[in-house]
C-alpha cells in the first residue's frame, strides 16, 4: 500500500524531473520500474506496431482495401477523376486510383527498416507526457521526432516505387488524355511529394492503432515488460 500510495504521489506530480526525483528515491526492487525500463516498454510498443500493423501496409492491396490509410486523389486531381469518368474512361481512373496505393505499399516495404531504426534509436525523455498521455502518445512522439527524416528518406524510395508498379507511365498516360479534353484546365500535380506524405500518414496511424491497442487492452501486452509499464497508466 506505502509503495501504491507512492507511485500516485509521482504520476501526480508536474514534471519529468519531479517524476524522476521520486523514482531515485525508491527502493530499485522488482516492483518499481527505471525509466530506462520505461522507456524499452515504449519502444517495444512502437516496435509491435510496426511488426503487427505497418506490415499489413506492405501486402497487396494493404493502403487500397484499408480505410484508414487508402490514399485517395489529391483535391487538385478529383476533376481529372469525374471529368475521366463522365467520358467514359472510369476503368483508367480507378486504375490510376489503384497504383498509386501499390506505389506506397511497394515503398513501404522497402522503408519498414528505417522505422526499425528510429524506433530503437528513440531515448526516454518525457515519461509522464507520454505514458500518461493520450492513446497515441508514443506515436506522437515517433512522428514529431522523424517525420521529417522519414520524408527525406521516403520520397526517393516512393519515385521508384511509381517506376516498378507502373504508376508512373499510367498517370502520364490519364493527366495527358485529361489535359487533351477540351473546356479543362492543364494539371501536372507532384503525385511523388503527395503519396510520400500519404504513404507516412498511413504507416503512422497503424502504428497509433497498435499502441492503443497495448493501452487499453491487457491481453495486448505480450510481454511482461510492457505489462509493468503500460500497467503505471491504468
Amino acid at each position: 500500500m506505502k509503495k501504491f500510495i507512492i507511485l500516485c504521489i509521482a504520476i501526480s506530480l508536474s514534471s519529468c524531473d519531479e517524476l524522476q526525483q521520486v523514482v531515485n528515491n525508491l527502493p530499485q526492487d522488482g516492483n518499481v520500474l527505471s525509466d530506462a525500463q520505461i522507456g524499452a516498454g515504449l519502444r517495444d510498443a512502437l516496435q509491435l506496431g510496426i511488426d503487427k500493423q505497418v506490415s499489413k501496409l506492405t501486402a497487396k492491396d494493404g493502403f487500397y482495401k484499408n480505410q484508414l490509410t487508402k490514399i485517395l486523389l489529391p483535391e487538385e486531381l478529383r476533376k481529372v477523376d469525374k471529368t475521366l469518368r463522365d467520358v467514359g474512361l472510369g476503368k483508367l481512373a480507378d486504375e490510376g486510383l489503384k497504383v498509386l496505393n501499390r506505389a506506397a505499399e511497394d515503398a513501404v516495404k522497402e522503408a519498414t527498416p528505417i522505422f526499425v531504426d528510429a524506433v530503437k534509436g528513440i531515448t526516454f525523455a518525457d515519461a509522464k507526457n507520454i505514458l500518461l498521455g493520450s492513446d497515441d502518445a508514443a506515436t506522437q512522439y515517433l512522428t514529431a521526432r522523424t517525420e521529417q527524416e522519414f520524408y527525406n528518406k521516403f520520397n526517393p524510395v516512393i519515385k521508384n516505387s511509381f517506376g516498378k508498379v507502373g504508376a508512373d507511365q499510367i498517370w502520364e498516360n490519364l493527366i495527358n488524355r485529361y489535359n487533351s479534353i477540351p473546356l479543362t484546365n492543364n494539371v501536372n500535380p507532384d503525385l511523388t511529394d503527395y503519396v510520400t506524405q500519404e504513404a507516412l500518414k498511413g504507416v503512422y496511424k497503424m502504428i497509433a492503432v497498435e499502441e492503443k491497442e497495448i493501452r487499453t487492452k491487457y491481453t495486448s501486452r505480450t510481454t511482461d515488460l510492457l505489462k509493468k509499464v503500460f500497467a503505471l497508466q491504468d
